[in-house]
């Protein structure tokens, strides 16, 4: 079972509460890493959060929501390891996945559509890493995390 870590900002927080309800419809366990508030906050402290969550190992995968899903994905990919990335639709959840083994799916409470997320959600989730020609690519990335490009 995929555990994982959730955090958002202010403007996240109504989908972030959406997609624990969906989480727990799933039988998924989740991870609450904040906000709770609707009062102005920093996201990237709550993808710092939830970055070491998954890279400790208390979580599988991780999610993130503010306003676009932009700044957390950012925030988030400054920690080597991570491979955030912003989803906008069930397909793009999907590859995230299979070419490029996204451990952290970030999310736009802005600009996702609630009825949408579900299904994003399942493919983020249930999607597996495919390797073979995309191996060589994600070691590349690790380089790049190891010296400057």
């Amino acid at each position: 079972m995929v555990r994982v870590a959730i955090g958002s900002d202010h403007a996240g927080l109504g989908l972030k509460d959406t997609i624990k309800a969906l989480l727990d419809r799933l039988g998924v366990p989740w991870e609450d890493l904040g906000t709770d508030s609707s009062a102005s906050v920093d996201y990237p402290d709550f993808a710092q959060a939830v970055a070491r969550a998954v890279l400790g190992g208390r979580a599988d995968r991780g999610i993130l929501v503010c306003g676009t899903g932009i700044g957390m994905a950012i925030a988030a990919n400054k920690f080597p390891g991570i491979r955030a990335a912003v989803v906008c639709n069930e397909a793009s959840a999907r590859l995230s996945r299979a070419h490029n083994d996204a451990n952290i799916m970030a999310v736009g409470g802005h600009t996702t559509p609630a009825a949408e997320v579900e299904g994003m959600l399942r493919a983020f989730l249930s999607t597996e890493y495919e390797g073979g020609r995309h191996d060589a690519r994600l070691a590349k990335i690790a380089r790049l995390e190891r010296k400057d490009p």
